[in-house]
């Protein structure tokens, strides 16, 4: 599919369900705003920060960033 920044906001908004923004931007270490702006897909988080959601939602980078579900 590719990368795709709506996509990516759109994921990472819903993954995050009832959470706040605050809490899953301290859990990750990142500010709120930080986290507001890859949810509006205005900014793309660095890979590292990538892994560390990842391993928050218990998903792979692929499946967040890329809309691909790992095999």
């Amino acid at each position: 599919m590719g990368f795709n920044r709506i996509r990516m906001g759109k994921t990472l908004k819903e993954l995050r369900g009832e959470k706040t923004l605050y809490e899953v931007a301290k859990a990750v270490g990142v500010t709120t705003s930080s986290m507001y702006m890859y949810e509006s897909g205005e900014r793309i988080p660095r890979d590292e920060i990538k892994m560390a959601l990842a391993n928050y939602y218990g998903r792979s980078v692929s499946y967040i960033f890329f809309g691909e579900e790992s095999h």
